[in-house]
């Protein structure tokens, strides 16, 4: 079995790298992991075949996401899947396809201008304006909570992403899912530390696995987390990403390393 790694070249011998982990495991099973670094060199289009059992799209950059779709053109099988994995880091794609799976989320918008937000503070109270594009470490998120804030708003990105804000009522909830396992781990966010990112492990209560699972089925990922907050006891999912990095669940290396065989076996059966 033949795997593709598309990957950043600083992150791939990073120490502590769960990824890195699951390969060395997987190299143990007489698995080729290849290592792909798009931004290493130019690209030549023509050449993009899909000569591997399965690719793991781990990489978030503009190049690396060219990559995989063009892979993905050429027939590829990519984990998580590339119209997956796009829909997951547009949050107007994914608010509207999780609103579809019938999961809490905080009322969203998307607007042109930021004094077109104005009449929302008016209405509903705080708001908080994110990238609408997948950021990470709460990068270009800021809490609007008068009208005066508005007027320092930019962006770069051509358009205004807003959701209600709900004051959390503490640590957020991160679930993890490897295949058909789920973790729960609290945190502080943003998270800034290595002790930030482990957080706290906790056993996931079956409002929040059931929230968890229906939006894998809703993007048909295997590999992902959910971020979920409470506000006065009511939980609501703020965000949801593609091939997290796993810190601090139990056992990840050799889960991943089972997943990736499992998907990798069934590319193979269907060739």
């Amino acid at each position: 079995m033949k795997i593709g790694l598309i990957t950043k070249r600083d992150k791939a011998h990073k120490t502590g790298s769960v990824m890195q982990a699951a390969v060395s495991l997987l190299e143990t099973r007489a698995v080729t992991v290849e290592s792909i670094y798009p931004e290493d060199a130019a690209i030549d289009v023509s050449r993009i075949t899909a000569d591997c059992d399965l690719y793991l799209l781990k990489s978030g950059t503009e190049m690396a996401l060219s990559l995989a779709g063009a892979l993905h053109a050429a027939g590829a099988r990519i984990l998580n899947p590339y119209p997956s994995v796009v829909a997951m880091r547009d949050k107007i794609i994914s608010t509207k396809m999780l609103q579809s799976a019938g999961v809490p989320l905080p009322v969203t918008w998307f607007a042109a201008k930021p004094e077109q937000l104005e009449e929302l503070l008016l209405k509903y109270g705080p708001i908080v304006v994110k990238p609408f594009w997948a950021a990470s470490q709460g990068r270009g998120v800021q809490v609007i909570r008068d009208a005066s804030q508005l007027a320092g708003l930019s962006t770069d990105e051509g358009l205004f992403f807003a959701q209600r804000y709900h004051e959390p009522d503490g640590l957020d909830y991160k679930i993890y899912v490897i295949g058909g396992n789920i973790f729960g781990v609290r945190r502080v966010w943003p998270p800034k530390t290595l002790e930030d990112k482990l957080g706290e492990p906790f056993d996931v209560p079956a409002d929040m696995r059931d929230m968890a699972l229906r939006c894998g089925t809703a993007f048909g990922a295997s590999l992902y987390g959910v971020d979920i907050i409470t506000s006065s006891g009511e939980p609501f999912i703020v965000d949801i990403n593609s091939f997290p990095g796993y810190k601090g669940v139990p056992g990840a290396a050799e889960l991943l390393c089972e997943e990736i065989t499992k998907q990798g076996e069934i590319t193979k059966q269907t060739k």
